[in-house]
């Protein structure tokens, strides 16, 4: 079945008006969609941390963050751009208290909605309005016109009122111009989680640093090594986001073509889709949740171990002194 995708054309800015937005958190997310709210004509107001340099950064872009607890009480629709693991703390101390019926939270990631981590209010409903993209390309893209495609949901109790107050926001922050997928919380945080952890994050940061790791051991200069595994794999996604893996194919030499059908297949065995079905078994059954929420109330010190780790891997040590050289690069070291 073919998805419902809304555009510019289905969405009315005019659902908004009278309305007042609370973006909580001027993180990533928050301060795209604040800042394209307000040039889209919305009444927006910020919630954050004050002394925070996301507190300062607001208060750059000529904001004027209030308390959570205040912005809650001000606002009609609640704007959740916070961490997932912050959230449902935030929410019992802070933002349910101060809810009113009527409002509506509008959630950016499913993930606390989906695996039951907020208490609503009667009178409360929620929608999920998910940019496809970080925050700063879906300020950038706005600014240049375009916009990040999005994914609407409704949550429970919420009907075609909301669908339209909804696909307004969306509009507001540009996601009506790339189109706006139709979906459930569900599907929006199972989907992500997967692949955040098979594909875009863990699979091909375990595959570039294996591959890198392989060329090391076998003599081969770690320069060379990272510009083979890590540098060039940009100019092959790119050709993936262009035209998918038929341009790619096309675009590269018949030799590459031919070890990527004859090789990859030996690199992603059947043994590695099982793994796949696994973390994806994990991610339906609320596992990972469970696994990354205990972590987080612990301190996350797995988490802290393992980053620290990362951070001192040889391919990031190669690439820091490389992309110095490269003065093309706006090179984000950390």
């Amino acid at each position: 079945m073919a998805a419902t995708i809304y555009y510019e054309k289905d969405a009315d800015l005019s659902k908004l008006k009278g309305k007042t937005i609370a973006i909580l958190g001027y993180g990533s997310q928050g301060h795209a969609h604040a800042q394209n709210l307000h040039d889209s004509g919305c009444d927006v107001i910020v919630a954050e941390v004050k002394g925070t340099a996301n507190y300062e950064l607001a208060v750059r872009d000529k904001f004027k963050p209030l308390s959570t607890e205040e912005a809650v009480k001000r606002a009609d629709l609640i704007v959740l751009t916070l961490p997932d693991e912050l959230q449902a703390g935030i929410f019992e101390s802070q933002i349910r208290p101060n809810l009113s019926k009527g409002n509506i939270i509008i959630a950016t990631h499913g993930f606390n909605v989906h695996y039951g981590q907020f208490n609503m209010p009667e009178g409360v409903t929620s929608i999920l309005i998910a940019p496809k993209g970080p925050g700063h390309l879906v300020r950038s893209e706005f600014v240049k016109g375009g916009g990040v495609p999005c994914l609407i949901a409704l949550g429970e109790g919420a009907g075609d009122k909301e669908r339209k107050i909804g696909l307004a926001y969306a509009k507001g922050i540009g996601g009506t111009r790339g189109g706006v997928i139709e979906t459930t919380f569900a599907e929006e945080t199972e989907t992500d989680l997967f692949g955040e952890q098979v594909v875009l994050c863990g699979g091909v940061s375990a595959l570039v640093q294996k591959a890198f790791e392989v060329l090391v051991e076998a003599g081969y200069q770690p320069e060379m090594a990272y510009f083979e595994c890590m540098h060039e794999l940009k100019l092959i996604v790119d050709l993936f986001y262009q035209g998918g893996l038929n341009y790619m194919r096309y675009s590269v030499s018949n030799t590459a073509e031919f070890g990527d059908y004859t090789r990859g297949p030996r690199i992603v065995t059947d043994e590695t889709k099982a793994e796949m079905k696994k973390i994806l078994t994990e991610i339906q059954t609320g596992e990972f949740a469970k696994e990354w929420l205990l972590e987080n109330k612990v301190g996350a010190p797995k988490f802290k171990r393992i980053r620290a780790i990362q951070r001192q891997h040889q391919l990031e040590e190669v690439g820091r002194r490389l992309r110095k050289l490269m003065s093309w690069i706006d090179a984000k070291e950390f």
